[in-house]
This record gives C-alpha cells, structure tokens and sequence, in this order.
C-alpha cells in the first residue's frame, strides 16, 4: 500500500522539480547574464519562466497541506491536533525563513543592510500559508454537526474543505489590488506591512517580493485542489480527477483573458502582471495544466522510467533552494555576476543543476542510512565502521 501511495504520488514531486527547474534558470540567467544579454528575447522568456517556480511551490504547499490533512482525518483524528500539526509545520518552515534571511546577512556582511534581515521571501510566505491554512481548515469544521464529525472521511466535509479554500484563494485575489495601492495599512510598521503589500522599506510594493496578498492565495488553491484529489470519487477515478483539474485550468485561463478584455476597469489602479485577479486565474489555470501535464508524464511518458532528475530534487526542494541561493546570488556565486554570455551562464546552469541534483541524493542517501541504522543504535550495538 505504502508502494502504491508513492507511486501514485510521484508526479507531486515531478512537478516540484520542475518548479526548481525553472528557479535554477531564473535565478542563474538573472544574476550572471551581462547587460547586453539581458536585454535579448531570451532573458524575456527566461524572465516569463519566472513567473512559475513561485505559485508551484505555494500550490505544491497547499496539496500537501491537504494530503496530511485527510490522512489524519481518515485515521479519526481531532480537528484541534490535526490543526496543531499544520499550525506547528507552518511556523517551523516561518523559522527557517527567518534563519535563512540571518544566513544570507551574515554571508553578506558589510554590503547587506540589516533591513535585509526582515524581508518577505517565499520561504516565509509558505509558512505563514500553511499557518493559516491549518487555521481556516480548522474553522471550517463541521463541529456543529456530530454525525459529519464522526466520519472523518465524509463526502460533506470534504465538499465543505474544497468549497471554504477555492473561497479563501478568490479573497486574496480580490484584495490584492486595494492592498496594494487605494486601501494600504500605512498605518502598520513597514515590516508588517510587508507581509500584507511587499512594501519592505521602499514606500510601495515591490513585486519582486513575496507578500501574503497575493502569494497565499496559490495556496489555497492547491489546497482545494489537494481537498478534491483525496476525495472519494477521486481515489477511485484518478486519472478522471487529473484531468478535470487541467479542464478546469483551462477554463481559469480563458476566464482570466477574458476578463482582461473587458471595457472599464473595476479597480482604481490596475497592474495586470503584478496584482490582478486576471493574472492569477491565468497562473493558477497554468499551474493546474502543469499539473495535469506531470500526471501524464508519469504514469504514460518517461518520468518514471528508471531514475528521475527531477523526483529526486524534487524530494529535497528545500535543501536544493536554500543551498543554490548562495551559488548563484551570494559571496559564493559560481560565475562573476552581471559579465556572462548566454551560453556561458548555461553551462553555469547546467552545472548547478548537477551539484544540486548531487546534493539531494547525498542527502537521501544519508536519511536512508539514519533510518536504517535507528534500530541498530537503538539495541545498544556499535556502528558499523
């Protein structure tokens, strides 16, 4: 059962590969391609690539956080430990934003202003989503109904988990524009009004930045999309399921032209790239594609055909995007930042994925050998030289 839960699974951790696919390439192209370079089509297309690895991760996020949620609800457990287990995994991802934002100031110590220290990066985004995930799955309980409550498998209170996230994700998206210009809360201390806006110290929001408006409303959608690939009907009919996710993208995508298209203009300021609700059920319709796409590859194509890239890094996201930063960005880059051709800042790339890809297996590896070798310390018997 274990085999088949993660062979059903594997196309979560393709597509978290792919997300750090197009990290690697954004963020080698960015900081190594020279002046000129960076003004061709290519490094449009590589910007445009961009606009992904982002909203996958929060996506990603919010499936997973749906996944741990269903299995402990199917094995009976309470709506208040299941949310102390998302509440207390969101704050300790929080954590490790912060410690990484301190890692990077120290690494960069004596150019980097210590503002840098509380900038909202993506790291800390997903773990204030997942915080308030778990605290809106909790609140959407059906407590005031002990005869849902008591089947914790329920097609009602999954209906309920899928309809409360798809509302919180169109919340976001709705605020995004007011939050960001007309209705600010200038009142609110510029790192506080970070996490709502990505002002950081500037006077505005920088869209470079990672704010809660609108970046945790892709969490909520993969959320209600995990909701929905743990129902009943979709644990019996997966490959119906996939592809109505991807029809459904689909229809977000031309909904969000579409929208685009009209006369007038509801918002007093409109940034179509940046804060839009159109741009977002096109990057949500394209995430549910994606999704639709690594399915596929899966099970019919070649992503499981013996060893995969993109599964292993995917596995280890974290380790992968925490360590590159610094060879790419940081004191460590691998190749001088800003003075690089295209096909030399790909060789670069290239290489990057190579010792990323090294690195996530040495770290498997090592978890491996750590849970094999539990039992044996744990007998009292010596390690094995």
């Amino acid at each position: 059962m274990a085999e088949k839960t993660k062979q059903r699974l594997s196309y979560i951790d393709w597509m978290r590969g792919l997300a750090c696919l197009f990290m690697f390439q954004t963020h080698c192209y960015d900081s190594w391609l020279s002046e000129d370079a960076r003004h061709s089509s290519f490094m449009g297309w590589s910007q445009l690539g961009g606009t992904l690895p982002a909203p996958l991760f929060l996506f990603l996020a919010g499936i997973s956080s749906a996944l741990v949620t269903s299995r402990l609800r199917q094995k009976g457990i309470a709506a208040g430990e299941i949310a102390r287990t998302t509440l207390r995994r969101g704050a300790e991802i929080f954590a490790l934003g912060l410690l990484f934002r301190l890692q990077e100031f120290l690494l960069g110590w004596g150019w980097a202003p210590w503002t840098d220290l509380l900038r909202v990066d993506v790291l800390n985004i997903i773990g204030l989503s997942m915080v308030l995930m778990g605290a809106v799955c909790y609140a959407a309980e059906p407590h005031a109904h002990p005869s849902v409550e008591a089947a914790p498998g329920s097609t009602w209170r999954n209906f309920t988990s899928i309809a409360v996230s798809a509302l919180m994700a169109l919340v976001i998206a709705l605020l995004t524009p007011p939050l960001w210009t007309t209705h600010r809360p200038r009142g609110l201390p510029w790192f506080l009004e970070s996490y709502v806006n990505g002002v950081h110290i500037f006077g505005k929001p920088q869209t470079y930045l990672f704010p809660l408006f609108p970046w945790a409303a892709f969490a909520f959608a993969g959320l209600a999309a995990g909701f929905f690939l743990m129902g009943d009907w979709a644990r019996r009919n997966e490959a119906k399921a996939i592809f109505s996710l991807g029809a459904v993208g689909a229809a977000l995508w031309a909904f969000g032209l579409w929208l685009d298209t009209r006369p007038g203009q509801f918002y007093a300021v409109y940034d179509f790239w940046h804060s839009s609700p159109e741009f977002f059920f096109i990057r949500v319709g394209v995430v549910l594609l994606i999704l639709t796409l690594s399915y596929s590859w899966c099970r019919w194509g070649l992503g499981e055909r013996g060893f995969s890239p993109l599964i292993q890094v995917g596995t280890t996201s974290l380790l992968v995007y925490w360590v590159h930063i610094e060879f790419v960005y940081g004191r460590f880059s691998l190749l001088p930042k800003r003075m690089n051709s295209i096909p030399a800042a790909t060789i670069g790339l290239a290489t990057i994925f190579s010792a990323m890809l090294l690195l996530s297996l040495a770290r498997t590896r090592w978890e491996k050998w750590r849970r094999e070798e539990a039992p044996v310390m744990g007998h009292g018997r010596t390690r094995p030289c």
